[in-house]
């Protein structure tokens, strides 16, 4: 049996082992080639995917976001026509899965199809500062145990000398 080792092995890097299933997401993911997509700024902290989606309907496609990865699915339904014989069918008809993965503070706020494009905006939201001080406590000296362990100790230096 063999161990994969990864940089997110590291104790450096506590706490980061969600990262690496991301990295692997984006692995799995980078071979889709259909639909085509346009990634857009809009704005200053917007941001818009474009998938061209022609021949889809709204009621073909489902958008779902899981995990910070954002997922959209089409299907068509079944050719029901048995007897349309096409001399060319070059439109794709296929279903497809077509999948993003987003940053912690990015926010999809919107879906629309429109021409056969559909929009999926985003918004980055800016977190307000979590930083804050921490105090740091000291330990208190406790008196009376001090002089109890100096009466201890002279007692254990008192039977030696006795010896």
């Amino acid at each position: 049996m063999t161990t994969r080792l990864s940089l997110f092995d590291s104790p450096l890097f506590l706490g980061f082992d969600h990262f690496e299933q991301t990295f692997d997401r984006l692995k799995k993911s980078a071979g889709e080639g259909y639909p085509p997509y346009n990634i857009e700024q809009i704005g200053k902290e917007g941001l818009r995917i474009t998938l061209a989606v022609a021949g889809f309907s709204m009621d073909d496609m489902e958008v779902e976001i899981d995990n910070n990865q954002l997922t959209i699915r089409g299907r068509q339904p079944e050719d029901t026509e048995e007897d349309r014989i096409y001399i060319h069918r070059g439109i794709a008809a296929r279903q497809f899965q077509r999948s993003f993965v987003l940053a912690d503070g990015i926010e999809v706020v919107d879906a629309s199809l429109d021409n056969g494009l559909l929009h999926i905006d985003m918004q980055r939201i800016i977190p307000e500062s979590t930083a804050r001080q921490i105090k740091i406590k000291g330990k208190k000296p406790v008196t009376g145990s001090v002089k109890k362990l100096e009466a201890i100790e002279g007692q254990s230096t008192n039977s030696k000398k006795e010896d």
